[in-house]
């Protein structure tokens, strides 16, 4: 039945304005999504282009510049900081003057990779100061990792505190400072790792219980200044060295280990048990730690030697897991496996004779710390 023509004008009528409401609410729609993947897309790109270009180390320098023999400092400082790896990302701040003054410390470098010679110029250009404002000089050098889009260290975030004096000068508190330290620190939302050295320190309680307190490494104390860059270069470029090195072993071993039990599962018919160890094994990756050992060797003789045994004990763990593959596809196979065990054995034996080596140099590197422990 056809409608009256005032009917029909009316429905028409009826039917555009809906669809003319229905349009910008659409729009509306498609705009707020077409927003959003952006943000998605660009939040994306930030956080992958800040992973790529992320330091694998992040060290502030702290200095105690309040009284006593300043050039020493200066000039062990300049010699460590130019030796450190292509990718640490590096800054400089100073401590000491007047209580309450807001020049009483002062970031003189900011982070960032190859300023070196920056951190060096800057160090000369310290002038001494008043009276030995610890307490703030670490705070505000926690504060330092957390500017807006700084990036976050890929591996370790530390601060290496050279220092004269063992205590605040400003504040005889020393729990009250202690707790304010550990605050900042938890505030900050980073893991930072402490490394504190004293330079002719005469009260060295002090500073031991301060390096307690934040749960790190007792301090080491210098009284000459050979002494003085010996303890800085080790906390510095030798410390990284040994941690990237260890972490290679730490991840190795445990999946080679885990390959060995997988041979006697293999004769009991667990399958499962061995294709998991196989799993564990090809996921085991050192790519990080050899790369952030490449990044040292241009001025560690250190980093040169272990970096090679690094290569060498991941090429003998891809060969082990190599070997395990091939004895696990043929027990499934209900293969003879007396060539694939003994192929195996070659490959695992091999694998562990270089652990044994590599582990015997940490040990002997280790040894040259302080306190020369092993």
């Amino acid at each position: 039945m056809a409608l009256p023509v005032s009917a029909a004008d009316k429905l028409s009528s009826a039917i555009q304005k809906t669809q003319a409401g229905l349009k910008p609410r659409r729009r509306g729609l498609w705009l707020t999504l077409a927003v959003a993947l952006v943000v998605v897309l660009v939040s994306g790109g930030i956080a992958g282009y800040r992973l790529l270009f992320a330091p694998l180390y992040k060290t502030a320098f702290l200095i105690d510049a309040a009284g006593g023999d300043l050039p020493s400092v200066v000039g062990a400082l300049t010699a460590v900081a130019g030796n450190s790896g292509e990718r640490d990302s590096q800054s400089l701040r100073s401590f000491g003057g007047e209580c309450g003054a807001e020049d009483n410390t002062a970031r003189l470098v900011g982070f960032g990779t190859g300023n070196q010679e920056e951190i060096a110029e800057a160090a000369r250009s310290v002038r001494q100061g008043a009276k030995a404002t610890l307490q703030r000089g670490i705070l505000e050098a926690v504060g330092d990792f957390t500017t807006p889009w700084a990036l976050k260290a890929r591996q370790v975030n530390r601060i290496i505190v050279v220092t004269r004096h063992g205590e605040d000068a400003c504040d005889t508190d020393s729990a009250f400072v202690r707790a304010q330290i550990r605050d900042r620190v938890a505030a900050a939302g980073l893991k930072i790792e402490f490394r504190f050295v004293g330079y002719q320190v005469e009260d060295t309680r002090g500073l031991t219980d301060l390096a307690a307190s934040l749960q790190t490494q007792e301090p080491a104390f210098a009284t000459s200044p050979d002494e003085l860059r010996r303890h800085l270069d080790w906390f510095a470029n030798v410390e990284p060295v040994l941690r990237s090195s260890q972490s290679v072993v730490n991840v190795l071993n445990p999946a080679v280990e885990k390959l060995n039990t997988a041979t006697t599962a293999i004769r009991n018919g667990r399958f499962d048990v061995a294709d998991a160890a196989l799993t564990d094994a090809r996921d085991a990756v050192v790519d990080l730690e050899i790369e952030d050992l490449d990044s040292r060797t241009g001025s560690s003789a250190h980093a040169v030697r272990l970096r090679d045994k690094a290569v060498r004990l991941r090429t003998l763990q891809t060969e082990v897991v190599a070997a395990a593959g091939t004895l696990i596809g043929s027990a499934r196979s209900g293969e003879d496996l007396t060539d694939p065990l003994a192929g195996y054995s070659r490959a695992a034996d091999a694998y562990n004779a270089e652990a044994g080596t590599m582990t015997k140099a940490l040990t002997d590197l280790r040894v040259l710390g302080p306190g020369g422990r092993r």
